[in-house]
């Protein structure tokens, strides 16, 4: 099995924190042990001649492949309950009565496999019914694997991602597959955009969020990367938003939003006289 030098991994991990803002520090075994067995069915010859391929790639297939491979897409639904809990408890009912166009703006950014903005895309559907048809509850969910965002897009899962799902929630937004695997209804779906975006690229979206998503995301991220993020976050949401950070995730010191409760930040509504 090919081992990474010392050298190779140095310039890897430059490589992906300059990219994409993955501190792989300290991570050398899990790297190896996720490249090796790639490197060897393609016909490299070591890591550095693999690496060679990777930093030259111009376009941007081979870097895709490496995130794909590297980062641990572990998801499943109803992830952290205390954030739907929020979601409907509290979001909802404010951003009804906040926003007057009824354009609610949702981000889920880091979206792995799309377990996340249809679980939001449910909630949404629970919490507002027949109510939905006045609103445009269209979710973007983003992430830097494109292999991700495939997945996501087919919205097909096993029975083990579903364990957490409510009931009566798996009869109503999937439908089950003769392989024993589930499909999110295609009127579920229709709800969900999935685009890709790497976070470390300014935010370009053409309106500000009323609510973003970024769980377990900045987990990977060292503290003047989360600071830099949070502020583009920060400004991309609309006064009286919210931000959802991983309850495993420590924001950095200078988050401009406010903590309302664990993992749940605020950013301040404008005062008007």
């Amino acid at each position: 099995m090919p081992e990474i030098s010392d050298r190779d991994f140095k310039q890897l991990v430059a490589f992906i924190k300059a990219r994409y803002g993955i501190n792989l520090e300290g991570k050398k075994f899990i790297v190896q042990s996720r490249l090796s067995n790639y490197i060897q069915d393609c016909g490299f010859r070591d890591f550095t001649d693999y690496l060679t391929v990777v930093f030259c790639d111009t376009s941007g297939r081979e870097v895709a492949n490496l995130i794909n491979r590297l980062t641990t897409n572990h998801t499943y639904f109803m992830r952290e309950p205390e954030h739907f809990a929020h979601f409907m408890d509290v979001f909802l009912p404010l951003a009804e009565k906040r926003i007057a166009d009824h354009d609610l703006r949702i981000w889920s950014a880091g979206c792995s496999f799309g377990n996340e903005p249809y679980n939001l895309a449910m909630c949404l559907d629970q919490y507002f019914g027949f109510r939905r048809r006045e609103w445009d509850l269209q979710i973007l969910a983003t992430d830097i694997s494109f292999n991700a965002l495939r997945s996501a897009a087919k919205g097909v899962f096993g029975e083990q991602a579903l364990k957490n799902v409510p009931n009566g929630w798996k009869e109503k937004y999937f439908r089950r597959l003769n392989n024993g695997l589930y499909q999110v209804t295609d009127d579920l779906r229709s709800n969900v955009v999935f685009k890709y975006h790497n976070l470390m690229e300014p935010i370009s979206f053409k309106k500000k969020f009323d609510l973003i998503l970024c769980r377990n995301v900045m987990i990977y991220f060292d503290d003047s990367t989360k600071s830099a993020l949070c502020k583009r976050f920060f400004e991309a949401t609309e006064d009286g938003g919210y931000l959802y950070i991983g309850h495993a995730e420590t924001a950095p010191e200078d988050m401009p939003y406010i903590k309302e409760i664990a993992a749940i930040y605020k950013k301040p509504e404008v005062m008007t006289e």
